[in-house]
């Protein structure tokens, strides 16, 4: 039998006891004077056993064996109606729950480290964090996400086989969803334009192409069967939705995920999916596709009508008008920046974790200085990016910022430049990274960061 006892020092612990012990204690407690009946429960206690309060630390420093999969356990406690302490700065950013013995497994199960911690040293550890001169707090997850990807049906799937009609690349969001164990559901155009984005909490933009310019790959891929299959999809799509051109109706679907972003929802996006998205938003009713993308020339007079106050992050940027050019704006540093593979990192902020717990939650990390990798967007010139944004990762030597936030309405978004952080230059047809082989990756952690965020119980934040 298990019960409750709650003693002379309030603490409650839990007592299991056979019915006939049970049953002759409370016979002889009634007997006794109270001194008595605290020897005798003691003297219980140590002869049946004490199962006190326990908790799972899962830490996320170096000692972490599989810190990608730790956020799946995290996610799979909330998916479980159980609360998730993330203890902010705190041994990288460690999460900790009342252990069970399903929890215990699952962590095993899924080659995550984890220590099991009487409720004392909990306590012990949560006197440490609420130390005013330490910069580290606790913020209550409660609720798991629901997440939507966004990305083409003819983007290759994380367990499936690439075909000559699938695009020749993948997806680092979905990579790390898969290799973590969260679930999510993919949505495109036709799901966000039938209004179903409010089904979601959380947003991430494939590596898209908002301007209807279909990456810019025209000069390079143009013969290619996967090229002349995603431009027959997306006319397709377009055409049956109503629109007469695709940068109609990916303007349509940006202005679909701003509203979703202004109702509160949490929007994250990488490589090209950041300024192409600004871009389509601040060039609303200006042609700036050439005829090879849609039929008809483009505004030649397209850099002087940019509405920048329509833009989530960026300003003071041009559009690169020449159409065999992969690059689409001036806002992307990948081709004026100078630097060795060997020697191109950036920095994560630190932040105040009692004060500002949302960049600090965004941030969490087991490393502060994170290597480079390269995309269509490799990372954004500092000169184009609003005085409001929070820059939170840069390569100050360069002038750059490769990791942003800012909130839109009731909500916030997070840009985080490049394609894949384990694969520096990720090219067309590169085979998909294999997460196994890098469980411990500080820059696929911020991408998980944001996966969690949506789940917290957060302070304003006051920088």
């Amino acid at each position: 039998m298990t019960a409750p006892f709650s003693g002379c020092c309030n603490k409650t612990i839990t007592i299991t006891v056979t019915i006939k012990p049970l049953y002759f204690v409370v016979l002889q407690l009634n007997k006794m004077k109270t001194m008595k009946k605290i020897l005798i429960v003691i003297m219980v206690l140590i002869t049946c056993g004490i199962s006190e309060a326990a908790y799972i630390l899962i830490p996320m420093d170096n000692s972490q064996k599989n810190h990608l999969k730790a956020y799946g356990v995290a996610y799979y406690v909330l998916k479980n109606n159980l609360d998730v302490d993330w203890l902010l700065n705190y041994r990288g950013g460690s999460f900790c729950f009342k252990d069970l013995n399903v929890l215990e497994n699952e962590c095993s199960i899924r080659g995550v480290s984890f220590e099991v911690i009487a409720d004392v040293q909990y306590s012990a550890i949560q006197q440490e964090i609420a130390n005013p001169e330490v910069n580290q707090d606790i913020v209550k997850l409660q609720k798991a996400p629901k997440i939507a990807v966004y990305s083409p049906k003819n983007a290759t799937g994380p367990r499936a086989e690439r075909t000559a009609l699938s695009l020749p690349w993948d997806d680092a969001v979905t990579l790390a969803l898969t290799y973590a164990e969260i679930p999510y559901e993919r949505v495109y155009d036709e799901e966000i334009i039938e209004g179903k984005l409010p089904l979601y909490d959380w947003l991430h933009l494939h590596h898209e192409d908002f301007t209807g310019q279909y990456g810019k790959f025209y000069a390079s891929y143009a013969g290619a069967d996967w090229y002349k299959e995603d431009v027959r999809l997306n006319e397709e799509t377009a055409h049956k939705l109503g629109f007469k051109k695709v940068s109609q109706m990916k303007l349509e679907v940006a202005k679909r995920i701003r509203d979703f972003t202004a109702g509160g929802g949490y929007l994250f996006a990488m490589c090209s999916a950041t300024d192409s998205y600004d871009i389509a938003l601040a060039m609303e009713g200006v042609d700036i596709c050439a005829e090879m993308y849609d039929g008809d020339a483009a505004d030649p007079n397209m850099n002087s009508k940019i509405d920048y106050s329509k833009c989530f992050a960026f300003t003071n940027w041009k559009i690169v008008t020449n159409p065999m050019s992969y690059e689409k704006s001036t806002i992307d540093a990948t081709f004026t920046r100078h630097v060795e593979k060997e020697k191109d990192f950036f920095t994560l902020f630190d932040f105040s974790a009692k004060w500002d717990q949302v960049p600090t939650m965004l941030c969490q990390d087991h490393e502060q200085v994170i290597k480079g990798f390269m995309g269509q967007t490799t990372s954004f010139k500092k000169s184009c990016i609003k005085p409001e944004v929070l820059i939170m990762g840069e390569s100050k030597a360069l002038d750059e910022a490769k990791y942003i936030h800012g909130e839109f309405g009731k909500g916030t978004w997070t840009f985080y430049g490049g394609h894949d952080p384990e694969d520096y230059q990720h090219h067309v047809y590169d085979p998909p990274t294999d997460l196994a082989l890098h469980p411990n990756s500080p820059g696929y952690r911020l991408i998980l960061n944001n996966v969690l965020f949506p789940a917290a119980k957060k302070k304003k934040q006051k920088t």
